[in-house]
């Protein structure tokens, strides 16, 4: 059945939205999974320097790795998807991530640690190019728009319950038993997934003579010559580098210039996401508007994505004080997040048929990018106490962004 079949008016054969729900749901909870996983090991990062004798650096570069294996490994995996199917590769990266929180509780010092970060950053590799797999071939075209946002909206709860579930667990008992927790986690969702398989298969590409619509020429590497492709990579390294100010230094902005206490400056993160979900909720009902009055998405990124900027760009004035520095932040999650759903929706229409996989695979390491470099380019500014400027840095990486999404625009536009 083709995308205009299904984009009729009345559709001929409409899907069930059971059927398209429940897809959306398994995909969901395995995104959720793989962001949990993305905090596996730095929330207890003080529990590991107190008990190892580590040091901020030695931490910090479980981290460099984690993000260094998933990058590389989401360009890669995208091949692979798009070989074998999404579904046996999403189940082995579940289990990679069981192997990870067993291996965490067996851990005896760093070396243990960097064997979680490496299976960690394995499992989470594949996970775009699985998922996005997976929605654009089994969900209907009418509601990608819910499906994206839903997508997006569990990627932030898994970040969300990553500090609680594992600072939670270790509170009331040790560290170890936390990781004990996260592996029968990782054995219930797999469980859960293997159960309703079918509803995770995806078609393979098979290699044949090119043909009209089909993957670009040049073989399984012709994809890479397409300049979308680029601007999509940039767009994801630029947004994610605003992502990676707010996680790692909003905090201490908040400290050093509003004197906000630790507590408080913490709780901005997590204002900062849940506000971000909701984003996500909310741009998925924007994105089926848009849809059915034929707006673009890349218009719907860039009025978001720059309302997000301006909102930082207002918050590194510091004319707000702390509470109020606090509370736009959270507004700036808001917009950022409502753009999520019409960006997905922009890659899906960048993206060639039958190299679905590859080309998430590669644009989406410009999340791993932006994570992996983020840190050393703003982390200078904050050494030399520009707070300020920081957070300047962030907007400014959000307009860039803008940029890149509109250059994605154009070039669909005109392909």
């Amino acid at each position: 059945m083709s995308t205009a079949t299904l984009g009729a008016l009345p559709p001929a054969n409409p899907v069930p939205l059971k059927q398209d729900a429940a897809v959306i749901g398994l995909v969901g909870l395995a995104h959720a999974c793989s962001h949990f996983s993305h905090l596996l090991l730095a929330p207890l990062f003080p529990v590991f320097i107190r008990d190892f004798g580590l040091s901020f650096a030695d931490v910090g570069l479980l981290m460099t790795v984690f993000f260094v294996i998933s990058g590389v490994g989401q360009a890669l995996s995208g091949f692979l998807v798009d070989r074998v199917g999404a579904r046996p590769v999403l189940f082995t990266a579940i289990a990679c991530f069981l192997l990870a929180a067993l291996a965490a509780s067996q851990a005896a010092g760093y070396g243990g640690l960097m064997l979680v970060a490496v299976l960690a950053g394995l499992g989470n590799a594949p996970f775009h190019p699985c998922d996005f797999t997976i929605l654009n071939q089994r969900v209907s075209p009418a509601r990608l728009g819910h499906a994206f946002s839903a997508h997006g909206l569990t990627g932030s709860l898994g970040w969300a319950l990553a500090p609680t579930f594992l600072v939670g667990i270790t509170a009331l008992s040790d560290w170890r038993t936390a990781y004990h927790a996260a592996a029968l986690l990782y054995v219930a969702v797999l469980a859960l997934l293997w159960w309703q398989r079918d509803k995770l298969l995806t078609d393979v590409v098979v290699r044949a003579p090119q043909a009209a619509g089909g993957p670009p020429a040049g073989g399984d590497l012709g994809f890479l010559r397409l300049p979308v492709v680029w601007w999509c990579f940039t767009f994801f390294l630029f947004s994610t580098m605003t992502l990676a100010v707010v996680q790692s230094f909003a905090p201490s902005v908040l400290q050093a210039l509003h004197g906000v206490s630790m507590q408080a400056a913490t709780l901005t993160v997590s204002a900062y996401m849940l506000c971000s979900a909701a984003g996500m909720f909310a741009g998925g009902f924007l994105i089926a508007h848009a849809q059915r009055r034929a707006l673009s998405s890349d218009t719907i990124v860039a009025w978001s994505m720059g309302a997000g900027a301006g909102l930082m760009l207002l918050c590194a004035t510091g004319w707000l004080g702390g509470t109020g520095t606090v509370v736009v932040l959270a507004l700036t999650g808001f917009a950022v997040g409502v753009a999520g759903p019409s960006r997905d929706m922009l890659i899906k229409r960048a993206t060639p048929k039958g190299a679905t996989g590859r080309v998430y695979g590669t644009v989406y390491s410009g999340l791993d990018v932006g994570f992996a470099i983020a840190p050393l380019v703003f982390g200078v500014l904050m050494d030399r106490g520009w707070y300020a400027a920081t957070i300047a840095g962030g907007a400014l990486a959000l307009l860039l962004a803008v940029v890149a999404a509109l250059g994605v625009g154009k070039r669909i536009a005109a392909s």
